[in-house]
């Protein structure tokens, strides 16, 4: 597939099929992400693939800010069900993080790379057949969330990927032509 297809192709997929995501299907888009430019190749990038108990662990941390707006504990409690089953059947969850440098101008580089590692990865996985779904938010710094991942001090979730075998493409949304976002400086 010719990346222009699959950059074009990329949506944010909501709906997987029951089909189980392997080592091998993630291995390449783990590759191609890794291929991202990154200043002072610093490949400041970590990759957290969890099974089904970190992707519930994951959904109750979620559930349990959720449940902060519940108006009873049942509401509540079925929030934090209800987020942590949802995540829990998801086919794959990758959690992206970064490494955090001392350096203020480096780490922000950082984090350019490795939002850029992530988009190479949704490209990669629409060219073998797969989708993805971006997820950030304030979840990502709760140290429930990040006890759930696993990651260590020193690192900071820029990215929540939901990874699996597309059961429906939703269709193309209408963008702004890039011409009327462009401007030619002399």
């Amino acid at each position: 597939m010719h990346v222009s297809h699959a950059i074009a192709a990329r949506r944010s997929i909501r709906t997987f099929t029951d089909r189980a995501i392997t080592r091998e299907d993630l291995e390449p888009l783990f590759h191609d992400a890794n291929l991202a430019p990154n200043h002072r190749l610093t490949q400041p990038w970590r990759f957290y693939v969890l099974g089904p108990e970190g992707r519930a662990g994951y959904g109750l941390a979620l559930g349990n800010r959720k449940a902060k707006k519940a108006t009873d504990e049942a509401q509540a409690d079925k929030m934090r069900k209800d987020t942590s089953d949802s995540h829990r059947a998801w086919p794959c969850m990758v959690v992206v993080a970064m490494t955090l440098n001392e350096n203020a101008e480096i780490r922000e580089e950082d984090y350019a790379a490795t939002m850029m590692a992530v988009e190479n990865l949704c490209i990669s996985a629409v060219a073998h057949g797969l989708g993805t779904y971006i997820r950030s938010g304030a979840i990502m710094d709760d140290p429930a969330a990040r006890a759930a991942v696993g990651v260590p001090e020193g690192e900071r979730i820029v990215a929540v990927l939901t990874v699996g075998e597309p059961a429906e493409q939703p269709p193309e949304k209408t963008r702004r032509p890039a011409t009327e976002l462009t401007h030619w400086v002399d």
